[in-house]
């Protein structure tokens, strides 16, 4: 951007201060969308179609116009499940009778679609497919210029500015079609935004195939976890029957007790004694960083508490059963009241084996049969006394399953960081591309 700039300053009719408003760079101008190149046009989204809502058929459910073969039907509820890297719908949740079809909207493939209401308000897509959407769903229709998927980039850079807008607290917030007409974005040229959705578009197929990677790697984890923590497959070199291990008569299971009478006055930002709660566990591991603290003599209080390399944990209050195991502790930690430790006794199991049992389906079986239809709002030390779990005989055995299934765990881990730095990159892109900041004008094809 040319460093050379014009300063703006306004004048308050009502109170008779001056503004001060942002620098404008020589080249560039103040619009409603904000600081665009000069050559760049900005219009409302009322200029380039007609802005219409979808149409429910009433009642709602019945089976003279849903759950027919006719045509498919598109829903908020749809678009949910639709990930935010994925520009077009491909498919719905359920389809319509062709009555239902006359009492909705039927929209053409490669329409603009804006959700507007419910949690994905302000979402845009791009139909792939012929299809009815229902009234959370606002779409531009006859639309007469301007490229599709540049317009759904950019107002999808607007989905928290619509929400917040019209979220007032009271019921379901709802964006109505007069709101959406007057929605500005910026214009380039059709060529530059043509140019500019190639390369986010880009990096969205990069996200879809690294959300494929990650699903198919979780796919194999699972398989695997299947074959080796029952024995149905044995790693070359071991022998021997596996046996059954009551995980109450071969742990110790350590909580901190309620005399103790820890409160969240005492949950300190920072410190050196960090306290563990169950809001700190994710995908197995503990988020170290978004931990509280506590003072030495809280941490001193229970050494049977006190965190340790290859320690499990496991949450006993809220969300209960998520486990952690521990290793490369960070610094000395301590546990609140929601939280299990649970080592080994007289070495009878490799505690990381005994971890992916918690992540497999043989604990999610004993929650299931524990809550018998019911929901569990706490694990007690005596629940533990029925959950039994396969183990071979072997420490070595066991360890060399956990290492397996660690290094597919890590495997997952460095997917997951390349998908976090590319939705980043995305991000960084989306503020450069489309507010002219970057021009790709000379790679337009």
């Amino acid at each position: 951007m040319n460093s050379e700039t014009v300063e703006v300053r306004e004048v308050s009719p009502r109170y008779g201060f001056t503004a001060e408003k942002p620098a404008v760079p020589v080249g560039y101008k103040q619009t409603e969308v904000g600081i665009i190149p000069e050559d760049w046009d900005c219009k409302i989204l009322g200029d380039l179609g007609q802005v219409v809502r979808g149409g429910s058929p009433r009642p709602a459910g019945s089976p003279k116009y849903f759950n027919g073969s006719y045509i498919p039907w598109l829903t908020v509820a749809s678009l949910t499940n639709i990930p935010k890297s994925q520009q077009v719908v491909r498919s719905t949740l359920s389809m319509l009778t062709e009555l239902g079809s006359k009492h909705s909207r039927i929209l053409n493939e490669q329409t603009l679609i804006i959700s507007n209401s419910g949690a994905t308000l302000g979402v845009a897509k791009i139909l792939g497919i012929r299809c009815c959407a229902n009234d959370g769903i606002a779409a531009i229709i006859n639309q007469n210029y301007g490229n599709r998927s540049f317009l759904a980039h950019f107002i999808n850079t607007r989905t928290k500015d619509l929400h917040d807008k019209v979220a007032t607290g009271n019921g379901q917030p709802n964006l109505n079609t007069t709101s959406i007409k007057t929605i500005a974005v910026p214009f380039p040229s059709e060529k530059e935004q043509r140019a500019i959705a190639t390369a986010l578009s880009d990096v969205d197929a990069l996200l879809e195939e690294l959300d494929r990677l990650i699903a198919k790697k979780r796919d194999i984890k699972q398989a695997t976890m299947q074959q080796l923590l029952t024995g149905q497959i044995r790693l070359p070199g071991f022998e021997g029957e596996w046996k059954l291990l009551n995980i109450a008569n071969n742990s110790t299971l350590k909580a901190r007790i309620g005399w103790q009478g820890l409160t969240t006055k005492e949950y300190l930002n920072s410190g050196h004694y960090g306290l563990i709660t169950g809001t700190d566990f994710n995908g197995g591991k503990i988020v170290w960083e978004g931990c509280h603290f506590v003072e030495k003599d809280r941490y001193d209080q229970d050494v049977n508490i006190q965190l340790k390399n290859n320690d499990v944990l496991i949450t006993k209050d809220g969300t209960i059963g998520k486990a952690a195991y521990i290793e490369n502790l960070p610094f000395p930690a301590t546990l609140n009241s929601g939280v299990f430790i649970i080592r080994p006794l007289n070495d009878s199991y490799e505690p990381k084996y005994f971890y992916y049992v918690l992540m497999s389906r043989f604990f999610t079986e004993f929650l299931n049969k524990l809550a018998a239809g019911s929901t569990i709002s706490h694990l007690y030390q005596k629940d533990f006394l029925g959950f039994e779990f396969p183990a071979p005989p072997s420490r070595k055995e066991q360890l060399a399953i956990a290492t397996i299934l660690s290094d597919i765990d890590a495997e997952i881990e460095e997917l997951v960081k390349r998908r976090a730095k590319t939705a980043t990159l995305k991000k960084a892109m989306m503020q450069e591309l489309l507010t002219g900041r970057t021009r790709l004008v000379n790679y337009c094809i």
